[in-house]
């Protein structure tokens, strides 16, 4: 039986048209020849996720990315079909996280799976979503609080160049150069006299360890004398004090009490009371021989008479013989 020309052709177009629907559906990620799990995942957002990205569990691919869509209840959020082996057993609270699936950038999705002894997904099942950011997001999420912060310190570093600016006008830069100036003129002049102070101790060093060898001698015989002061008896020299204080107070008693010439002097009123006369009697002769010295001293060769004076040095009368 021969076959016409035009059954070959129409063959060969559906067997293109199979071929092609099967081509365009497995570069999408759907093997028309294979009955793996569709599962769904939801998430808030996808960037970067497209069809065709590797599905993994524990970094081994089980699966693609079938389809990304937005849910059909308005929240705007992103419906995500996943193709995965029906040979896998994964429990039905196990987690899809989109991850970054190099540095540079790609993503995919990996199964957490969830050991908790759970019924295993099935086909049309729903899985929790989350995502891990990745370093550029991180960066990114790092960096704007960063750049901020920089904003900041970049504002308060030109408000301190201004300031700085105003405050050092010509005459203080002029100051400061000076300032500057003088200081490095004191460093040099306490170089020298630093240079000074080392050469006038290395001349007089014989004479410094000479010193210091008559101050530790001079040490060492206090240490001597503190011993000897230490070993001295003080308890009989303080004894020896005692009984001598209690002697004084005995003479002093004495001479309150009366006792003897001097606490008769001291404490005998009649004895005062002449002595006081006396005093005046003999005050009154020395005044009476300053005055009248003629009637103590008398001597005339011819025979006059001695005149008698008054307090004050004058005349009053002539003395008779």
């Amino acid at each position: 039986m021969r076959i016409s020309r035009e059954v070959k052709t129409a063959i060969l177009v559906l067997a293109s048209l199979v071929l092609i629907v099967f081509l365009f559906n497995y570069l999408k990620g759907q093997n028309l020849l294979d009955s793996s799990r569709k599962i769904y995942v939801i998430y808030d957002n996808t960037e970067g996720l497209t069809s065709s990205n590797p599905v993994t569990l524990n970094g081994n691919s089980i699966g693609k990315v079938q389809n990304i869509s937005f849910t059909k209840d308005g929240s705007a959020k992103i419906l995500v079909q996943l193709v995965i082996e029906n040979s896998i057993e994964i429990s039905i609270n196990s987690k899809a996280e989109i991850y970054d699936t190099g540095i540079i950038g790609g993503k995919g999705v990996r199964i957490l799976p969830a050991f908790d002894g759970a019924a295993n997904i099935e086909s049309g099942d729903m899985l929790g979503g989350t995502i891990k950011l990745g370093l550029v997001d991180m960066f990114g999420k790092t960096l704007t609080p960063l750049e901020k912060k920089l904003s900041m310190i970049l504002m308060s570093a030109d408000s301190l160049l201004i300031n700085i600016n105003q405050v050092f006008d010509n005459e203080t830069k002029g100051n400061l150069k000076k300032g500057i100036s003088e200081l490095s003129t004191t460093i040099s002049s306490f170089k020298q006299t630093s240079t000074a102070i080392n050469q006038l101790i290395e001349g007089n060093k014989n004479k410094l360890q000479n010193t210091l060898t008559n101050v530790e001698d001079i040490s060492s015989n206090l240490s001597v004398l503190t011993d000897s002061i230490a070993k001295i008896n003080l308890s009989t020299t303080m004894n020896q004090l005692q009984e001598t204080i209690g002697t004084m107070n005995n003479v002093i008693t004495g001479l309150e009490s009366g006792k003897g010439s001097m606490g008769k002097l001291l404490n005998d009123d009649g004895l005062y009371d002449n002595l006081e006369g006396a005093t005046k009697q003999i005050e009154a002769l020395l005044l009476d021989m300053r005055l009248n010295p003629k009637r103590y001293v008398h001597f005339s060769l011819f025979g006059k008479k001695a005149k008698v004076y008054d307090a004050d040095g004058n005349v009053v009368k002539e003395q008779k013989k």
